[in-house]
């Protein structure tokens, strides 16, 4: 399984990584914002997309939208401090596949991307 990990803060995608990784997902490629993202998703395949709300140079929702012209059957979820109702909702409106608000918990994350991919430990 390849993951698409996208978020600006270098410790979360650590904290991230060592997640999938309990999950023996570790074929995972990193970007720091929206634009880093979509340069690694036009170059290659993605079972899944995890991604942060607040980023620099384009945020989680603009990187939403962007991919979901490119691929609308690929699971993104977002991966956010942002709890807020209205927030929840225009994420869903704008096709996030799930919302996982941090800080999380590993089962947490196991159980997010293990209802839209099938994981293989």
């Amino acid at each position: 399984m390849r993951v698409l990990l996208v978020d600006d803060s270098g410790t979360m995608r650590t904290i991230q990584k060592r997640c999938l990784a309990k999950l023996g997902i570790e074929d995972i490629v990193e970007a720091e914002d929206g634009v880093q993202a979509l340069q690694h998703f036009g170059q290659g395949q993605f079972d899944i997309v995890l991604t942060d709300w607040n980023m620099p140079k384009m945020d989680g929702l603009t990187l939403l939208k962007e991919l979901r012209q490119i691929n609308k059957e690929i699971p993104i979820i977002m991966i956010t401090t942002e709890a807020e109702r209205a927030r929840v909702v225009l994420a869903i409106q704008c096709g996030v596949s799930d919302y996982l608000v941090k800080p999380f918990t590993p089962e947490g994350l196991k159980e997010k991307i293990e209802k839209w991919v099938t994981v293989t430990t």
